[in-house]
């Protein structure tokens, strides 16, 4: 099996998991908001990632790690588990989720550019048509066609989401030059620091709460898979392929979060979807075609 092939199999689940944000998200803060639902769901992230590298004998590689290193991963954790999960919270439930989800699906882009400059990957024809495609694929799903909708009233709420954005974009360009043998390890510190920090945003513009029995299930799915298994699957992923290469399958997110909102929430199916979802297939097609063909 290729790196090419392994890395776009990492990249689709993690598709596939991150594309329930919207639902977990909806259900899980039924009496919670933002502060709370990341603390429970960062909690319980921190807890099953680190019991499974107890299980598999992988925290014994934390006695090797140096002060610079603790301090460099628990940066990448605010960015990317904390900073970009505690805006894009804020953004559902303060601005419209159309708006959010547009904004939000700008971190491919941004990974497009940082990777030029911070990994010094190659800018080419096919990325960048991909990297549209996808984009064109979103707009077309979260906005039904009608393009006019996405007018941006909340720009500061709007704002901090493009920065929440960047950041996770930040944190995955970074993430992709770590090469420890244990990721689980490296993961199991970014959800450390993000259940510090959360609990101390959670006490300070919020308050500590308990979940409610209907929350218990969607913060445990997100806990576990939406927000904690699929950090692990989303670094094999940098570690296999270019963040370049990956970047244009993430747009697949939304337009899957579509179906799932269609599935769960008995939201219309509308034949607009049917050709955001082909833009953005054929984005993944030309970006991962033209790298199978290079190599």
């Amino acid at each position: 099996m290729s790196n090419k092939f392994k890395g776009t199999l990492f990249v689709l689940i993690c598709v596939a998991l991150w594309a329930l944000i919207p639902v977990v998200a909806k259900l899980g803060q039924a009496s919670l908001d933002n502060h709370q639902f990341l603390f429970w769901s960062s909690l319980v992230s921190l807890i099953v990632l680190s019991i499974t590298a107890v299980i598999k004998g992988d925290m014994s590689e934390l006695g090797s790690y140096s002060l610079k290193e603790w301090l460099y991963y628990a940066f990448l954790g605010l960015l990317g588990t904390y900073i970009y999960y505690l805006f894009l919270y804020l953004g559902y439930a303060k601005a419209v989720g159309m708006e959010v989800l547009v904004i939000q699906y700008t971190w491919p882009i941004f990974i497009l550019v940082l990777s030029l400059f911070i990994l010094k990957e190659q800018l080419t024809i096919r990325k960048t048509i991909a990297i549209a495609l996808g984009f064109v694929g979103v707009m077309l799903v979260l906005t039904k066609g009608e393009f006019e909708n996405v007018q941006l009233n909340n720009l500061t709420v709007i704002s901090l989401v493009a920065a929440g954005s960047f950041c996770f974009a930040l944190f995955s360009v970074l993430s992709k030059n770590i090469k420890r043998r244990a990721p689980l390890v490296v993961i199991s510190i970014y959800f450390l620091s993000a259940t510090l920090a959360s609990l101390i945003s959670m006490l300070y513009f919020s308050e500590f709460a308990i979940p409610s029995s209907a929350e218990i299930m969607p913060i445990l799915l997100n806990g576990i898979f939406v927000n904690g298994f699929s950090y692990l699957f989303w670094l094999m992923a940098l570690r296999s392929a270019e963040a370049s290469y990956l970047a244009p399958f993430t747009f697949i997110t939304p337009v899957l979060s579509a179906i799932y909102l269609i599935v769960f929430f008995d939201e219309p199916m509308l034949g607009i979807y049917l050709v955001g979802l082909a833009c953005v297939i054929v984005g993944g097609l030309v970006n991962s075609l033209g790298a199978s063909k290079k190599a």
